[in-house]
């Protein structure tokens, strides 16, 4: 029986480790969330209670980044893994202090205690560092890093598109745009309805 992936289609972890199973090849049985109404198989699964919550038969998997090593551990046909260790300084970067500033300017009405405004300059200033490392991909090929880091940076540009295409980020928004336009990102956001429980599995990626 495959590993059973509890996932949101749009939430930037579930993303990141969509595309590491898709890369992989990994096949997974696919159960899709509303967040707002959570099953109570996934509540009793996920210590978090959030997604993505991958369920082997060796235990549950509740990290998004330790979904995506574990499926490349398993098969690595692109060599994302080949990556120097600053592409794991990258991540975690990444998850902490910038995830921190896009969740303070997305969802501002959140936090009435901070400024958008400032967060969105934090933000900024990460995304300038990030595109003075790119050329076409942070280590030249792809790899891990670039797949855990371009979900989020694509939540970051949706919240305004057009202000995020008139910075002077030529290399990022490159990255971000042949990103969005690739058959891999495109065949990880399939839609699929809410699972319940019963319903036959959904194998991801498919056969």
């Amino acid at each position: 029986m495959a590993p059973v992936l509890y996932s949101f289609r749009r939430c930037p972890y579930a993303i990141r480790a969509r595309l590491a199973l898709a890369a992989a090849g990994v096949q997974v049985s696919l159960r899709e969330v509303v967040l707002r109404d959570k099953p109570e198989a996934f509540l009793a699964a996920s210590p978090s209670a959030t997604v993505p919550c991958l369920v082997t038969p060796e235990g549950v998997i509740d990290e998004s980044l330790d979904i995506m090593l574990w499926a490349l551990r398993q098969r690595d046909p692109e060599g994302w893994l080949e990556m120097p260790a600053e592409g794991f300084d990258w991540i975690a970067r990444c998850d902490g202090p910038f995830k921190r500033a896009l969740d303070r300017t997305k969802y501002a009405s959140r936090y009435p205690e901070e400024d958008p405004e400032a967060q969105r300059a934090l933000a900024g200033a990460f995304l300038s560092e990030l595109d003075a490392r790119i050329e076409t991909w942070l280590f030249g090929r792809p790899s891990l890093a670039d797949f855990a880091l371009l979900p989020f940076v694509r939540q970051f540009a949706f919240i305004d598109r057009a202000r995020f295409e008139a910075e002077d980020w030529p290399a990022l928004q490159g990255w971000l745009a042949r990103f969005l336009e690739s058959e891999r990102f495109l065949g990880v956001m399939g839609k699929y309805p809410p699972w319940q429980a019963g319903d036959p599995p959904t194998l991801f990626p498919a056969s």
